[in-house]
């Protein structure tokens, strides 16, 4: 459905100049003024046709047809054909439609530009055109020739204006109707990520429940087959006894494991990975028609993301949009920037705006359910998350690391002096040149990148580096800091 009101809006101006053209072609066949007009006629159906792509253009063209009738390089407005300025209305109606605002402004101006010179092919008359408006209504204006000019620039600008004002009024109601779209959908997927995120966190308590059965079933074995070991001689009775414990305390084990595994199996098909990577250019795309200026730069070549992970970037990003859109409004500027020269996706979100917001200010420090929605993304993904004002407080940005899989072959090149940590989030920081490399499997040190939790205060906003180790715990990650690189 979004489409096909995306293409109707966009084959909206060529439909109309096609029936312009054919209506005054039609309506001047008879009378054999065709082959006269056909210049004119053409003109302004090129300028309908133009409105919405092209709105300068077409906005030439209104003003270059009228003027080469003045100077009657083209025929002039006659008594059967001064309706075809009806083509201006349209120009005016389509390209208000458009979110420019200087833009709009520029068409009224010419509107009354273009009014004024309709009015004096239509009023004054010249030796080459002798017959004007009063001939063909049969009298003139009580008040001369001046006040019919008067009037009929007045009549004219407000058939022009009015057309302005209804494109306007359209692209407003138009432009309520997507927000409020946006926003209804917005809250459904609040309730979907609050679901999924129950189950996440029972999983994640799943998880932790079979690590206590098994480490108390473990504990329990382990001491009664070392007693059994020790008493085997002097007390033979106790092996048995001991056996017996073992195998109940591994049927019972056994039968913990095997509940807590059907539990998180039975949810697979509601938490399966929907959205990738790929989807993030139809969701700029349609933040855009709200009237969002965003612009997307990627650097590097894609790494391989798990399609968890690619889903966790894909909400990532659609959140930090929807967040622009509530507290800046429709005029926000927003930056989307994804590095992938590190060994992970380095995502920085960038959003500025003093448009008026949809929503209330929060006040105090919490971010809301949003951005920790964002940051248990993240942590699930594997990286983590910060979100908090610019450096020049004009913006918010949001900046995200997720590790990508590791390849066999760059375990010992790129990967080795940084672990899964980005070089652009080391550079520079205290420590950075003796960074501790997780090992292989094992998960990075608390309050790390790798944790989910964002880096402490005091370091540039994208995070920290890994704490100290000696030198000889594994190579020293370079130091320089690394710049993002625009023009990649």
């Amino acid at each position: 459905m979004t489409n096909v009101r995306r293409w109707g809006r966009h084959i909206a101006a060529p439909v109309a100049a096609v029936v312009y053209f054919a209506f005054w072609v039609a309506t001047t066949w008879g009378n054999g003024g065709v082959a006269d007009n056909a210049v004119v006629f053409g003109l302004f159906a090129i300028a309908i046709g133009l409105a919405y792509w092209m709105p300068t253009t077409s906005l030439v063209l209104v003003v270059v047809v009228p003027v080469l009738q003045l100077f009657g390089i083209v025929e002039p407005p006659r008594e059967d054909t001064w309706g075809a300025y009806v083509a201006i209305a349209l120009v005016m109606f389509f390209v208000a439609v458009r979110p420019s605002p200087w833009l709009r402004l520029a068409a009224l101006v010419i509107a009354a530009g273009t009014a004024a010179l309709g009015a004096w092919l239509l009023a004054v008359p010249t030796i080459t055109r002798p017959y004007v408006w009063s001939s063909w209504v049969g009298s003139g204006a009580a008040g001369g020739l001046r006040l019919e000019f008067s009037l009929l620039t007045a009549a004219l600008f407000g058939v022009f204006a009015g057309a302005w004002a209804i494109g306007v009024a359209f692209a407003s109601i138009r432009r309520v109707v997507v927000i409020r779209q946006t926003l209804e959908a917005t809250e459904t997927r609040f309730e979907a990520t609050d679901f999924e995120l129950r189950i996440a966190q029972e999983r994640a308590r799943i998880s932790r429940d079979v690590h206590d059965a098994l480490a108390h079933s473990l504990a329990v074995v382990v001491s009664q087959a070392q007693g059994a070991i020790a008493l085997q001689h002097t007390r033979p009775e106790v092996t048995a006894e001991s056996l017996e414990n073992i195998a109940e305390v591994g049927r019972t084990a056994l039968l913990d494991v095997r509940r807590l595994v059907e539990r998180i199996t039975q949810d697979d098909d509601v938490t399966a990975p929907r959205e990738t990577l790929a989807d993030i250019d139809g969701l700029v795309s349609a933040m855009r028609e709200v009237g969002m200026d965003i612009t997307v730069a990627e650097h590097g070549v894609a790494g391989e993301l798990a399609p968890s992970q690619q889903l966790a970037v894909y909400r990532i990003v659609q959140e930090s949009l929807t967040n622009a859109l509530k507290h800046a409004g429709t005029t926000s500027k927003v930056v989307v920037t994804m590095d992938w020269r590190e060994p992970g996706l380095s995502l920085l979100v960038t959003s500025r705006g003093r448009g008026a917001p949809l929503v209330a200010e929060r006040t105090g420090v919490d971010h809301g359910a949003g951005v920790r929605g964002m940051t248990e993304r993240a942590r699930l993904a594997g990286g983590w998350l910060t979100a908090q004002p610019s450096s020049d407080g004009s913006g918010f940005e949001v900046t995200v690391f997720v590790p990508t899989r590791r390849r066999p072959d760059s375990a010992r090149t790129s990967g080795a002096s940084t672990g899964n940590y980005p070089r652009t989030l080391l550079g520079g920081m205290p420590g950075a040149g003796a960074a501790v490399v997780p090992p292989a499997g094992t998960a990075p040190p608390a309050g790390a990148p790798g944790t989910g939790t964002a880096p402490p205060a005091g370091a540039p906003a994208t995070g920290t580096a890994p704490p100290a180790a000696p030198a000889s715990t594994a190579p020293t990650a370079p130091t320089a800091r690394h710049e993002r690189d625009t023009h990649a």
